[in-house]
């Protein structure tokens, strides 16, 4: 065969289910507007790139918003929907400013030069505001009030009013982290989420008015003596009503609790559900759609607030990734699970977005694992191709956060490694979120450590068992995962043998100085102090202090932009692997906390199969 017909054969190779998954379009669940029903916004991979997207149902139309080489998904439709916010950073650094254009497109009015030569339709939202790391955004139903919530090293948090024709105004200012939680339906209060007690992970919360004198405070942390957190789930959709819907940990998980910002008055709703509770109003004001999160699946309820009448909302068994109630009384959701692909569905039965073009193909469901371990049971998710034979090459597929948890959802990564005859086994350590106060909040000052020893749990699970071959075990995830991964291939280097690493911290100190501000106050609260203060515990959870133990092959991906795992921590500890001549591969891509770009993710996907298939000889 000549190498040309050799291309030819290649170019019309069929696609690997593997590559569909990530090809086949998606979207995120579609926003609308309060005042506007009709008018949505959502986010999809239709071009090849995430990008963001505005719906006006009545007319069935859809129009890309932002076009951007390296995707944009943080955009917000304002309550009247006329216009559509985005945020504008620099290839994915998370630093920049918000922009705003017409739902419609066309350029504003008052931009003439534009709207005569057809330019672009975006405009700086704040002008005068200077670029920051967003910290949550609240725009008002007159169409000319918006708080913005900005934190830079230099300034901290600062919250800021903005009005259409006026300087913005800035009403809030503290070192630590703060953010914008929501603004009242009448425009008049602003809740806030702020760590000025110093826990990052704990908030408490404030009201303000809009020249930002103090209405309420509400703290469980009691100035930082107790680990309880709040969180703000919205004000009353009702013009004058200072109700506002609020998450807490008062009974150790996260439960939903009407606080009437006034009157002081709380009405805890006391659901009889296990496991983590959230909520949201229904448009009327006159019931919660409750979000119920157990044991790695989640479903959807409504609680009548005068009744007090609890009543399931039916969906499929697998995870609700989001949901809104609808004017009309019917839930819109975002479901999968990890054998089904995700999809946007409605209370009525319909699908509500069905994007054109390939279709994702399904994988294999996924197998609920209990195992002891030094804290407590660790649940892990078990997924092996059907009909395989064990023991097999297993991946150890290690989530992110580290205040997240994986769940029976749709996961193209885990799928590609099972088309390709592995296990891949997920596991919920302490320090994930979905068991309880508790469990999340044992991830302190021994960072990184305590995760590893759940794994290593589940890892002696999976070898005895006979799930996993010993000696084709792989150590992976991205970045509090890719973190877990290079301190895991460091202090257990003779449990694994490789890993694979996506934008991870690699040099703890290095990191902390480098990173976003909102991050080192997270780490601070982890460690207990900077690592100036506590250089111990820095050093004893930086992967960097285990990097001359590694013994099996490592590859690393990193993007060159990211602000939360940034270049330069990776490139101490690359430098160190060169030194002593240990097997690596490094793979630097232009873009930040990873890539919303399809093509790049592919690339990624098939770089990290490559180097495991030709180090394990498979």
């Amino acid at each position: 065969m000549t190498e040309s017909n050799r291309s030819i054969e290649q170019q019309q190779a069929p696609m690997p289910d593997w590559e569909k998954r990530f090809r086949a379009p998606r979207v995120s669940l579609p926003d609308w507007a309060e005042d506007a029903p009709h008018r949505s916004l959502f986010v999809s991979n239709a071009t090849g790139t995430y990008e963001l997207y505005a719906w006006d149902r009545a007319t069935g139309e859809q129009r890309q918003v932002t076009h951007r080489a390296n995707g944009t998904t943080d955009g917000v439709l304002s309550p009247d929907g006329e216009w559509i916010w985005w945020f504008d950073d620099k290839d994915g650094d998370e630093f920049g400013i918000w922009r705003r254009q017409r739902f419609s497109g066309e350029a504003s009015d008052g931009d003439a030069d534009r709207k005569r030569d057809g330019g672009s339709a975006d405009e700086p939202a704040v002008p005068g505001l200077e670029p920051s790391y967003p910290s949550g955004l609240a725009i008002g139903r007159d169409g000319r009030t918006a708080v913005v919530g900005r934190s830079t090293d230099d300034d901290g948090s600062t919250i800021h009013v903005a009005r259409t024709g006026e300087a913005h105004v800035e009403i809030y200012r503290h070192r630590e982290s703060a953010g914008v939680g929501d603004l009242s339906h009448d425009g008049s209060l602003i809740a806030i989420e702020h760590t000025e007690h110093g826990d990052a992970m704990h908030s408490a919360l404030r009201v303000l008015c809009l020249d930002g004198s103090t209405v309420a405070e509400l703290d469980d942390s009691k100035g930082g003596t107790v680990e309880l957190g709040l969180e703000v789930l919205g004000f009353a959709p009702v013009d004058g009503d200072s109700r506002l819907l609020i998450g807490h940990q008062r009974r150790g998980r996260w439960e939903p609790l009407v606080w009437d910002v006034v009157s002081g008055e709380e009405t805890d709703l006391a659901l009889d559900l296990p496991g983590d509770v959230a909520a949201e109003w229904y448009p009327d004001g006159s019931a919660l759609l409750i979000a119920h999160s157990f044991e790695a699946r989640s479903d959807l309820w409504r609680y009548d607030i005068a009744s007090r009448e609890l009543v399931k909302v039916e969906t499929p068994p697998g995870t609700v990734s989001g949901a809104t109630a609808r004017p009309d009384g019917t839930v819109e959701y975002l479901w999968s699970s990890a054998a089904e692909p995700s999809a946007v569905r409605s209370t009525t039965g319909e699908v509500v977005l069905d994007p054109p073009g390939l279709k994702s193909p399904g994988s294999v469901p996924v197998e609920d694992v209990w195992v002891e371990g030094p804290g407590g049971r660790i649940h892990a998710l078990v997924q092996k191709p059907a009909g395989a034979t064990t023991p097999l090459p297993t991946v150890f597929d290690i989530h992110g956060g580290p205040t997240w948890h994986d769940s029976d959802s749709f996961a193209a990564g885990p799928a590609a490694w099972v088309d390709h005859g592995y296990a891949v086994v997920r596991v919920n350590y302490r320090g994930s979120t979905g068991y309880g106060r508790e469990w999340t909040d044992a991830l302190k000052h021994r960072v990184g450590l305590i995760e590893l020893e759940d794994i290593a749990a589940v890892r002696e699970w999976a070898v005895t068992s006979g799930l996993a071959d010993p000696d084709r075990l792989i150590l992976t995830g991205g970045s509090w995962g890719g973190y877990l991964t290079l301190l895991g291939l460091g202090t257990q280097p003779d449990a694994w043998t490789l890993g694979i690493a996506a934008v991870p911290v690699a040099d703890y100190v290095t990191a902390y100085h480098d990173e976003m501000e909102a991050l080192k106050a997270m780490d601070r609260t982890l460690l207990g102090g900077t690592p100036e203060e506590v250089p111990e515990r820095f050093s004893a959870s930086s992967p960097l202090t285990y990097v001359d133990a590694v013994k099996s092959p490592v590859y690393i991906s990193a993007g060159v932009n990211d602000p939360r795992c940034p270049i330069r921590q990776i490139d101490n500890y690359v430098d160190r692997l060169t030194a002593r001549d240990a097997v690596h591969e490094v793979y630097r891509y232009d873009a930040g906390h990873g890539s919303l770009v399809v093509d790049e993710r592919i690339k990624q996907v098939r770089l990290e199969l490559d180097f495991a298939s030709r180090h394990l000889q498979l």
